[in-house]
């Protein structure tokens, strides 16, 4: 990218690091070895961090995705060093993970999917503050299923958090939050993960149960239908988690309708917020249509979430 030769130094601290930096001429770079080789990184050591800085001027992060960790390399050197500034991407993650959604355009959907309600319940929590309409998706759909006294066969699903789902919905209720389940499913007798295969594959009806023996592996066409009218709709949309097993054909027409309906919504401010729904995004093949697309899962979640980033915080501290 830059025309020129990059040197790499096989230590990040330590005399070989340290020659190799002393050798540099104006306008060299070197790139040093990944800091993960050293435990006192992730322990936010201060003498490591301090033996990271002793060579430099200006600390810039630019990796969002371990934004949300306070290690040596992402919170200890900047603390040290007297300039630490964000890096392009990182400015244009807050940019739309901040600012964007600080004061959305109206109406604000979120569509939230993944395997877990305990994993997002923080983030629903967050977005039922914000959100206009919320959509669910995935395997956490089965776990409010619970919640609304449905049968959801062998489905995935957490019944330890069938009363954290019921204070979502009554939180939904009360804030005036349009909060959609799936009104059917795609269901499998058997999933072969590992053979990226489920068999046989059946509809449920609308507003059914899933009979026993059966599990829900994507949302149905009329949720899909019910959806993608919702995205059409939307001047703000927030996407976090697929809708089913997307990396099995058969289980992925549901995630992959939402990319396409999203994709077509031109007129919306899109944000892909991490994870699994990048890798679906960019399977569907419409990562070029959408406004952002995140590189930081847990980050992502964490922000959402309203936590402090600790990479972040230092940054705007210094």
């Amino acid at each position: 990218l830059l025309g020129k030769s990059v040197g790499f130094s096989e230590e990040c601290v330590g005399p070989v690091a340290k020659e190799k930096i002393a050798a540099l001429k104006d306008g060299e770079l070197l790139i040093l070895e990944n800091v993960r080789f050293h435990g006192e990184e992730e322990k936010n050591d201060a003498e490591f961090a301090k033996q990271l800085a002793e060579s430099a001027d200006i600390y810039v992060n630019d990796a969002f995705g371990s934004a949300h960790r306070a290690h040596a390399s992402t919170e200890g050197v900047a603390r040290i060093l007297p300039v630490a500034v964000s890096g392009l991407l990182m400015e244009k993650e807050l940019k739309y993970l901040v600012e964007e959604l600080r004061d959305p355009k109206r109406p604000f959907l979120v569509i939230l999917g993944g395997a877990k309600v305990s994993d997002k319940i923080q983030v629903i929590d967050s977005l039922l503050e914000k959100a206009d309409t919320i959509l669910i998706g995935g395997a956490m759909a089965y776990t409010f299923a619970l919640a609304l006294d449905r049968k959801i066969g062998k489905s995935l699903s957490e019944p330890e958090h069938v009363e954290t789902a019921k204070r979502a919905l009554e939180k939904a209720k009360v804030k005036g939050v349009k909060f959609l389940l799936p009104v059917d499913n795609i269901i499998a007798e058997e999933v072969d993960f590992k053979a990226r295969k489920v068999s046989p594959t059946k509809v449920t009806e609308v507003g059914g149960n899933i009979p026993d023996g059966w599990e829900g592996v994507d949302i149905g066409p009329e949720t899909a239908k019910i959806y993608n009218a919702e995205i059409a709709n939307a001047a703000t949309i927030l996407w976090n988690g697929p809708m089913g097993i997307f990396e099995i054909a058969d289980c992925a027409k549901g995630t992959f309708s939402v990319a396409e309906a999203i994709a077509n919504n031109t007129a919306a401010t899109s944000i892909i917020g991490g994870g699994d729904s990048v890798k679906a995004v960019k399977k569907a093949g419409y990562s070029d249509k959408v406004s952002f697309i995140s590189t930081g899962g847990g980050a992502s979640l964490e922000l959402l979430e309203g936590k402090p980033l600790p990479g972040v915080t230092i940054l705007q501290d210094k």
